[in-house]
């Protein structure tokens, strides 16, 4: 009996965690690149069309699991109509349990510029925001080394 119940515990925790991408409006954008109270603030931008996206979650989620005090997000720059698509996707990778964000402007490229005004669109982008207020972006595929120094 308390197999099943751990079991049904797990389930219910598991389900939890794993949430579709919200909505990411202009309105929200402020509060996405806030600097976090303490800590680093990692968003992951990626698209569904995106050769190397899967990889750069994976090895954002990687390093985070080790280090706790990074608070990750992913922002699919595709519209968030597309929730099926991007959940399935992020659901594929091993990365559901990921606090996710997709774009929901009809223009895209003001989100972009509210987000990071050095950054053109392209995909992969990460952007890490410290505590302290400063930022480092780069875009491209992440290997676990690149990772470790980009953070």
């Amino acid at each position: 009996m308390k197999r099943y119940l751990l079991a049904g515990l797990m389930a219910v925790a598991t389900s939890a965690i794993a949430a579709p991408p919200q909505p990411l409006a202009s309105a929200d954008v402020k509060a996405l690149v806030a600097p976090p109270a303490k800590g680093i603030k990692v968003l992951a931008l990626w698209s569904l069309d995106c050769a190397y996206c899967e990889e750069n979650l994976t090895a954002l989620r990687a390093y985070q699991r080790q280090h706790p005090d990074v608070e990750l997000i992913y922002v699919a720059t595709d519209p968030a109509y597309q929730r099926d698509a991007l959940e399935a996707r992020l659901k594929r990778a091993g990365v559901d349990d990921v606090t996710s964000r997709a774009y929901a402007d009809a223009t895209p490229d003001r989100l972009n510029f509210m987000i990071d005004p050095s950054w053109g669109g392209e995909t992969p982008r990460t952007l890490v925001i410290h505590a302290d207020g400063s930022r480092k972006a780069v875009s491209g595929a992440l290997t676990p080394a690149r990772v470790a120094d980009l953070l």
